[in-house]
């Protein structure tokens, strides 16, 4: 037993399994859309989750995150919800996750007039190895795949900076093909930290201070790169809190704190 209450239940599907891809030779890749109540046009949010790159699910939250009514705090603040899919690192080496991701985006605009969604107001949080792809979605997407708006939850934003970069089993070699040492150019290609620039969407980065996997310290470094060239980028260090939020009790506050910040930087009409 791992003393976590039990999950809240998942808010009703709107439209689930929806295929956003279909890549040869791998599996087809999906979203789940929750829609909130109205006529819309909503905003939405991207949820992409972690795991190392190596395993998680879109329909599976933290297990310290998911009592928390994470989608329903979303719908009831008017928010579409897509639950988003990634090949993991075992499937594929990067660049494939967040291609993953971008062809959720374009579907996702693509179908924005059907579905009730506004194109203009394309948010993406991601926690851990899915704060990486949130972030690398925002700092690389433009038109049909531009995310704008990012929330950023304890995310790997310095891959170089871990130091397990040589062992061909850490998540970052499996990611992206073999140990960093002989590849690093490359690395940094897919590196958040290394692809800051004037344009990026604005960014609210929360993590915890006492976090053991990824040091708080990337986020930092991230937020203040992002300020240094002009982009809007917010920092929450979460007092006492390890990985997933793990041991802070008001994740439930976290929450609205991304949806404040959204809905400060993505106004509706």
């Amino acid at each position: 037993m791992t003393g976590y209450p039990p999950p809240e239940p998942r808010p009703t599907v709107t439209y689930a399994d929806c295929t956003v891809a279909v890549v040869p030779g791998f599996r087809p890749l999906h979203l789940d859309l929750h829609l909130p109540a109205g006529d819309g046009p909503f905003p939405v949010l991207l949820w992409v989750h972690g795991g190392g790159w190596v395993e998680g699910s879109r329909v599976g939250l933290p297990p310290p995150v998911a009592p928390h009514r994470f989608h329903q705090r979303f719908l009831d603040r008017g928010w579409a919800v897509a639950d988003v899919d990634y090949r993991l690192a075992m499937e594929a080496p990067y660049p494939a996750q967040l291609l993953d991701v971008q062809s959720a985006v374009r579907w996702l605009r693509l179908y924005a007039d059907q579905l009730k969604l506004d194109p203009s107001r394309f948010a993406a949080l991601g926690e851990s190895a899915g704060g990486h792809l949130a972030a690398m979605a925002g700092l690389t997407g433009t038109g049909e795949t531009a995310i704008q708006a990012v929330v950023n939850w304890y995310g790997a934003v310095d891959i170089l900076a871990f130091d397990d970069l040589d062992d061909p089993a850490s998540p970052p070699a499996l990611l992206f093909g073999g140990p960093v040492s002989g590849r690093r150019e490359f690395v940094a290609f897919g590196n958040p930290l290394s692809r800051v620039h004037a344009g990026a969407p604005p960014v609210l980065t929360v993590h915890g201070d006492a976090d053991q996997i990824v040091p708080p310290a990337q986020g930092q470094a991230f937020t203040e790169a992002l300020r240094a060239v002009g982009v809007r980028a917010d920092l929450v260090l979460v007092p006492g809190a390890d990985h997933c939020f793990e041991g802070y009790d008001d994740i439930g506050g976290l929450i609205e704190q991304g949806i404040d910040f959204l809905d400060e930087v993505l106004p509706g009409k």
